[in-house]
C-alpha cells in the first residue's frame, strides 16, 4: 500500500524502521495520551512492527502504516485503523512532537480514511480521544468527523473522559 499527498507518503512498515518508531513514540504527548504505544527500546519497536506487518492483507486489524515526509523522507509518525471490538473501527494517528503544528496529522488522516474504509469494508470509522486532547479533537473535526458522544467511557482499559466522533464516506 502506498498513499501520496502533497507533502507525505504513507506506506507499509519494514523491520528497519524500528529506530524511528522507537524515537517517535517517546515524546510526552504519546506517553500522556496513548501510553500503550510507547516503545522504550528498539527491540520493543521491532516486535511491534513485526506484529503490525503480520496484519497486512487481513481485516482483523490493526492496520497501521508509517507516515514519511516527501521532503527528506523522514518517518514522522503513523496512521491506523484499529478494531474497537464491536464490529466498528477507529482511526489512530501520531505525529512526533518535533513535527506537530504543521498539519501533517490532518493531511495523513484525510488521505488514509477512504483507503482504510475500503480495505476493511466499512462506511464509518470512529475517532476516540481523551476529552482533554484538544489537538486530536481538532484533527478529527478538520477531517470531517462528527461528534457522537462526550463523557465518561472506556479508554486504554480505564474509565476516562472521552470524546467520540464518526466519519462516514
Amino acid at each position: 500500500m502506498m498513499i501520496e499527498t502533497d507533502r507525505l507518503f504513507i506506506r507499509e512498515f519494514t523491520p528497519e524502521m524500528a529506530g524511528d518508531v522507537c524515537r517517535n513514540s517517546l515524546d510526552d504527548d504519546n506517553r500522556r495520551f496513548v501510553p500503550d504505544e510507547v516503545f522504550e527500546t528498539e527491540e520493543e519497536a521491532r516486535d511491534a512492527i513485526a506484529f503490525l506487518m503480520s496484519q497486512y492483507g487481513k481485516t482483523e486489524g490493526p492496520l497501521t502504516y508509517p507516515v514519511f515526509t516527501k521532503n527528506g523522507g523522514e518517518n514522522i509518525g503513523y496512521v491506523q485503523a484499529a478494531p474497537l471490538g464491536d464490529g466498528t473501527w477507529e482511526i489512530g494517528y501520531h505525529i512526533a512532537k518535533e513535527h506537530t503544528g504543521n498539519g501533517y496529522a490532518t493531511e495523513a488522516v484525510r488521505a488514509f480514511l477512504p483507503v482504510a474504509a475500503e480495505m476493511i469494508g466499512t462506511d464509518a470509522i470512529y475517532g476516540v480521544c481523551l476529552s482533554a486532547n484538544a489537538v486530536s479533537r481538532q484533527v478529527l473535526e478538520k477531517c470531517g468527523f462528527v461528534p457522537v458522544f462526550e463523557g465518561t467511557g472506556e479508554y486504554q482499559g480505564e474509565a476516562r473522559e472521552i470524546y467520540k466522533s464518526v466519519w462516514r464516506r
